[in-house]
């Protein structure tokens, strides 16, 4: 790219155009050191476009030319373009070939040449020093072309003279018609507005493939060791081979059993014994028992407008009465008329449960739900449970419902205190102690024994204090005969009456007197009527040992209302018997 000024000022600033070569000037054209100009006192030089064709030249086409001369634009001082004043043709009876373009700047301004100028201190190319091309190769002649194309499309014999191209400038030779077709012939292969037209079909008949498939001979069969070797393998050289694999197996197979004799060092030596698994659980198994009894189990869900609770409860009788503790269905004595009482059973169908009664003094209730064709749970005989007995507790701890637990019969007649909070009386009663696990919302459910029996109602727990309010194997349930009682006393009157001796004691031990020692009688009640008096400290009630306050209570409500029960108490040193007619609370 050059760089331009916008005004050149100077003729000698402008590049005189190229000369024309030997080959412009046609075949043995020479240059006329004659055809000169001057441009404003600069040195003359050739005079662009002037073209002398010498006499005796042989010109295109054979023609002789006359001394003529061409005379082209001249450049004027602005290097502009000025046709010749008296232009003339030139006297040669052929076409004069064209000659250089003439040259023509137009003004460029400084922004075009800044930006597409050469850069500053750059005078020729952009890369001077860029490496010369690679060279291609030593060229060599092509080969003579076949005997065939060249009789098709070479030039006849004798006729190497001939040229095929027009001279320049001649006139373009009229088309002559191929002589095969008639001038009032119709050709519809020529004629672009023809029509297409089916015609015969190119074959007669379909060619014969088998006539011109030569059969090949059939060749050799590989053998096996070609096969597998691809050559041909010596029989010497594939008995070492066999060996050799052979050897090779034989030493694999020694490790591998010396590795499986020796063991893993991750692995034991001891066998662990298979028991075969029982197709069916036999009777009384603990998952025979849960699958009977799990059906009878609800889970019972309290709220109310100040919260609510859970627990666990079980079926009992075919009208849909429900057996539970009262501190499940009343919240511990906070709930009220309009708590909502749900049971959900086992296979999740939830129903709306009715209270029909309670007992706070043995923390026991009944509800009611209305449900067809219900499975219930049988009582058992909780005095004929001995201590050691397997028993299992159902309900729902924590939440988790359908939960089974398995213990056995820690201890029978253990007299359990709880509850007396909310200026409520303490809940006391006979209480079957056991190791089966018993957490929160397990209460109300059923404690059975190895029969799926009911013995007991689960009721409480004792934890170990600082906090910790689960489960530590010391699981309290309320004995089913008391619960049967209870309940059928509910359902019947809507209430339940317990036996009284109408009097306050508390619990005292003395190396002489131990017991529960009266601290004051009920006037007109049933210990003011035998005689009882204020300090006596009673030892036994019919035939229970009375060690402590909780063991009377539990006791006198063993007993029925108006039941006359003897009393062994001591007073001042000495040991008296009084009967008493229990009274009702």
């Amino acid at each position: 790219m050059s760089e331009h000024n916008s005004e050149p000022t100077q003729a000698a600033n402008t590049p005189a155009p190229p000369q024309p070569t030997a080959a412009d000037r046609g075949p043995g054209a020479t240059p006329d050191p004659e055809a000169t100009q001057v441009v404003d006192g600069a040195t003359p030089v050739p005079q662009p476009g002037q073209q002398t064709v010498p006499v005796g030249s042989v010109l295109p086409g054979g023609e002789q030319p006359v001394d003529a001369t061409v005379t082209q634009p001249v450049l004027n001082r602005d290097a502009r373009l000025d046709p010749p004043a008296t232009p003339e043709p030139p006297a040669i009876d052929y076409q004069q070939r064209v000659g250089p373009r003439p040259l023509d700047r137009p003004a460029v301004d400084p922004s075009s040449a800044a930006v597409f100028g050469r850069p500053a201190g750059v005078d020729g190319a952009f890369s001077p020093t860029a490496p010369a091309p690679t060279p291609v190769g030593t060229f060599t002649s092509a080969p003579p072309p076949p005997e065939s194309l060249s009789s098709a499309f070479g030039r006849p014999p004798g006729d190497s003279d001939v040229v095929l191209q027009r001279p320049p400038g001649s006139p373009a030779a009229s088309a002559q018609d191929d002589p095969m077709w008639t001038e009032d012939g119709f050709d519809p292969w020529r004629d672009p507005a023809a029509g297409a037209v089916i015609g015969p079909p190119a074959l007669d008949r379909e060619p014969d493939d088998s006539a011109g498939t030569a059969k090949r001979p059939p060749g050799g069969q590989l053998s096996l060791t070609e096969v597998l070797f691809g050559r041909r393998v010596k029989p010497v050289a594939l008995g070492i081979l066999g060996l050799v694999a052979l050897l090779i197996g034989a030493v694999g197979g020694l490790v591998g059993w010396v590795v499986a004799r020796g063991g893993d060092a991750l692995t034991s030596d001891v066998t662990l014994a298979q028991a075969e698994a029982g197709k069916e659980r036999p009777a009384g198994s603990v998952s025979d028992i849960a699958a009977r009894v799990r059906p009878a189990v609800v889970s019972i869900e309290v709220r109310m407008e100040q919260g609510g609770g859970t627990g666990s409860g079980v079926l009992i009788d075919g009208a849909g009465y429900i057996v539970t503790n009262w501190h499940v269905v009343t919240l511990e004595g906070r709930a009220d008329d309009k708590a909502k009482i749900t049971t959900v059973f086992t296979d999740g169908t939830r129903a709306e449960a009715k209270l029909v009664g309670t007992d706070p003094k043995t923390d026991l209730a009944v509800i009611k739900v209305a449900v067809t064709n219900p499975t219930v749970l049988q009582f058992g005989n909780s005095d004929d449970l001995k201590v050691g007995d397997a028993v299992i507790a159902v309900g729902s701890p924590l939440g988790l419902t359908d939960t089974v637990t398995e213990g056995i019969v820690s201890a029978l007649h253990r007299p359990v205190v709880a509850g007396g909070d909310n200026g409520q009386a303490p809940i006391t009663y006979d209480a079957i102690q056991t190791d089966a696990s018993i957490n929160q919302g397990n209460s109300g459910g059923p404690l059975v024994d190895s029969t799926g029996a009911l013995v007991g109602i689960n009721s409480a727990i004792r934890s170990s204090g600082s906090g910790n309010t689960g489960s530590v194997g010391l699981g309290f349930a309320i004995p089913s005969n008391d619960a049967k009682r209870i309940a059928e006393m509910i359902i019947r009157d809507g209430k339940v009456k317990h036996a009284d001796l109408g009097a306050n004691v508390r619990s005292v031990s003395a190396e002489t007197a131990e017991g529960a020692q009266v601290v004051n009688v009920t006037e007109g009640g049933a210990a003011s009527r035998a005689g009882i008096a204020e300090g006596d400290v009673i030892r036994k009630l019919g035939d229970r040992q009375v060690r402590n306050a909780a063991e009377l209570t539990v006791a006198v409500r063993s007993h029925q209302p108006g039941q006359t029960v003897p009393v062994v108490l001591a007073r001042q040193g000495q040991e008296l018997t009084i009967q008493v007619t229990l009274q009702s609370d």
